[in-house]
């Protein structure tokens, strides 16, 4: 039997497993994708770590910024072993061979790492490669977990996490090249399967598949999810596309300005402050664009090559000459799995959760830009461990075939209907709804509107299905799974909006503008038929 079973293979998922093998553990990464092509490799920005290598910056800084954009709902200790471990994260990225950028110094190691400014910190701090950061991570983690003979199961969609009496016993998975299922018993599991994006569907940064696959799975089997209200939206998406532009862009200097070329916000105050400036300018009826035209082409061309070719090729723009229209879209989940300070998670034990998927409380209600990366790292290496400690005394016992044979009939069943309602057309609805109520700005009015259609549409899904009955590489198949963890997850979000009545960080509220710390600091925590505050 595994000891440990990871479930995504992206940069938090592929980080776990290389310190579970290193502690001596046997490993099986799956993911629903390749490695290569999962959202890590969207995180342009850079990864927090106070080095000091573009002026003064401690330790105890990064973790005042971070609690002071968190509003609040963070785990002060849980931040404070992040910001902590996160020189040593560097020094081991730049150990497995991440090439960051470098600054010209004579100093050794991780001192010649390049930093740049990153909007809420007090300091250059966030650590780059060029605006390439989290891809190049991600291909350097993927290229070590390979030469450490990690074995993947690659297009593996997770379908159930396999519970016996609170206990993870594994998981179930549909093999989408062959439309096989299984079973893989395991010691421990730890779910990294990213966040909710995909559900503002073409209004995020998000692939589609971020669809909450692990968060909606833990929910099903009785594990805790919380704050699932708390979204953040990226201030600066292309206009026409939702592809995101890097903070970077701002942090090099780039400036917003609207129709009128006025800049109304300081461009690197907290991604929650931002988004709503450019919102009232749009609801003036101003359009907002980026401008980095100042930097010239040859700063832009060696800081961020990806941003100009990403203008170039989705909005035909050309930032050394032109504005770059934005908008803000939905880019990150600070809500996910609720978890302890082993990242257990609340309800199943030897379950383990990372990443966005997870709720570790270090983000609270608004996520500092370049702290994703160093929680993928800094927790990634902690959840291998732990999975292997827990699995170090765990039973060998298998578990029954019991929830693979609720998941082969729910999958026969599937294919036996005809479907009357088209699911493709409520994932664009759902998208649309959840910018426009469920966004950047939002009042119980809305909310309570959004909350109707969810209900709605979840009562319908029995007569939605799939119209390809193939049994091979059915996308039409992963589709409607992945819109049905969405609709599980969508009126979580919902309802804990709703009851949050204050504002606080992403979550702002125009009917109560405030925040109200004697009702509200606390975290809403959903369980399957429980609901606790």
């Amino acid at each position: 039997m595994i000891d440990v079973l990871i479930i995504g293979s992206g940069g938090a998922g592929l980080t776990a497993a290389l310190s579970a093998k290193d502690v001596g553990a046997s490993v099986l990464v799956v993911g629903k994708a390749y490695p290569t092509n999962s959202q890590t490799s969207m995180a342009q920005g850079g990864m927090n770590a106070a080095l000091s290598n573009a002026g003064d910056d401690t330790i105890d800084a990064h973790i005042a910024d971070t609690i002071k954009s968190a509003h609040g709902l963070c785990d002060e200790k849980m931040v404070q072993t992040m910001c902590a471990d996160a020189p040593h994260a560097v020094s081991w990225l730049e150990s497995i061979g991440v090439p960051f950028s470098r600054v010209e110094t004579e100093k050794p190691g991780i001192q010649t790492v390049a930093q740049r400014q990153m909007g809420g910190a007090s300091a250059k701090r966030a650590c780059y490669a060029q605006d390439y950061t989290g891809l190049k991570i991600l291909h350097t983690l993927y290229d070590t977990c390979l030469k450490h003979d990690i074995d993947f199961l690659d297009e593996h969609y997770l379908l159930s996490l396999v519970v016996e009496e609170e206990t993870v016993k594994g998981a179930t998975f549909l093999e989408i090249r062959t439309g096989e299922m299984k079973q893989i018993d395991a010691k421990s599991v730890i779910v990294a399967t990213g966040g909710y994006g995909g559900l503002y569907h073409n209004y995020t940064t998000n692939m589609t598949s971020a669809s909450g696959d692990g968060i909606a799975a833990v929910l099903r089997a009785g594990g805790a999810v919380s704050d699932m209200e708390f979204v953040q939206f990226h201030p600066t998406a292309l206009k026409s596309s939702s592809i995101l532009i890097s903070e970077s862009a701002r942090g090099e200097g780039g400036y917003l300005v609207n129709t009128k070329g006025e800049r109304f916000i300081d461009e690197l105050k907290p991604r929650d402050v931002v988004a709503r400036a450019i919102f009232e300018q749009f609801k003036q009826g101003d359009e907002v664009f980026l401008d980095v035209r100042h930097l010239g082409e040859e700063k832009l061309m060696e800081l961020l090559p990806q941003e100009v070719a990403l203008c170039k090729l989705h909005e035909n723009v050309d930032p050394a000459t032109e504005l770059i229209p934005i908008k803000p879209v939905a880019h990150y989940s600070m809500g996910g799995i609720d978890v302890n300070h082993a990242l257990e998670v609340d309800g199943i034990k030897g379950c383990f959760a990372v990443g966005e998927c997870s709720n570790a409380k270090v983000h609270g209600a608004n996520r500092l830009g370049g702290n994703s990366l160093l929680e993928i790292t800094a927790f990634g290496k902690r959840a291998g461990e732990n999975a292997y400690k827990y699995a170090s005394s765990a039973s060998v016992k298998k578990a029954s075939d019991t929830q693979l044979q609720q998941d082969i009939n729910y999958l026969k069943n599937l294919y036996s209907k005809t479907p009357t309602e088209n699911f493709y057309d409520k994932r664009e609805a759902l998208g649309k709804l959840f910018y426009e109520k469920v966004g950047i700005v939002r009042n119980n009015a809305s909310l309570h509107e959004a909350l109707e259609y969810i209900i709605n549409t979840q009562e319908a899904l029995g007569s939605m299905g799939i119209e390809d009955k193939s049994k091979t590489n059915n996308t039409n198949l992963t589709d409607f799974l992945e819109f049905a963890n969405t609709m599980l997850l969508s009126s979580t979000i919902v309802s804990a909006a709703i009851a949050r009545d204050e504002s606080r960080g992403a979550h702002y509220k125009e009917d109560f503008t405030q925040i109200d710390d004697e009702k509200f600091k606390n975290h809403i925590v959903f369980q399957w038929q429980k609901e606790r505050v």
